[in-house]
């Protein structure tokens, strides 16, 4: 399974006319496939919306987008508000959950590790080898790794109840000694972000 994940940066206050207007599109888009999840940010860059949309593999991905370029219905008239848009495929890790609906809180973390070339591979064992008492304490929603455009990207997303939930959860895994994974050693860089579900995310 591939991960198609978009954010468009858009102009200041214009969030939820495109949320709108993209959950007006969702009946006809999801004849094709469906929606994984949509978020815009509450803490991070402001004004921004991540929707992920999960495929079988590339090639369903564009015989999707070649079935909706005959489709009135989609996309939706949302570039007057769109200042930049960034486009990532992602490879689900073998303990990542499927995308699916799911009731899982009001707050999700996006966060994306840029690791050191080739390391990769380890990172996914040791994050194996953690994953099983981590995913007690708040549902991981996905973890993947990029295989085109920028590679040895780690991008993984969990679920909250509420901004108190994730700083708990946070010190009991530090408390408990069960997170983070130690790949520090590989670490480049990292990014945050935390966002809210639109209302017709199926992950909310």
């Amino acid at each position: 399974m591939i991960v198609e994940m978009r954010q468009y940066q858009l102009k200041p206050r214009s969030v939820p006319a495109v949320e709108e207007l993209i959950g007006q599109g969702m009946a006809v888009r999801s004849k094709y496939s469906k929606l994984g999840g949509l978020w815009h940010t509450e803490v991070g860059t402001l004004n921004s919306v991540v929707h992920i949309w999960p495929y079988d593999s590339m090639a369903h991905r564009e015989k999707v987008r070649a079935e909706l370029a005959n489709e009135k219905g989609w996309p939706p008239k949302t570039l007057e508000y769109v200042v930049e848009m960034k486009v990532d495929f992602l490879t689900a890790a073998p303990f990542s959950p499927p995308i699916e609906p799911r009731e899982l809180g009001a707050l999700y973390e996006i966060r994306t590790y840029t690791y050191r070339a080739g390391t990769i591979p380890e990172v996914i064992k040791r994050w194996s080898e953690k994953i099983e008492p981590r995913i007690k304490l708040s549902p991981l929603v996905g973890a993947w790794f990029s295989e085109t455009g920028t590679l040895s990207r780690w991008v993984h997303i969990w679920a909250y109840r509420d901004f108190a939930h994730r700083e708990s959860v946070r010190q009991d895994a530090v408390k408990q000694g069960i997170w983070p994974p130690s790949t520090a050693e590989f670490l480049i860089k990292q990014e945050n972000m935390l966002v809210a579900p639109a209302s017709f995310s199926p992950l909310h």
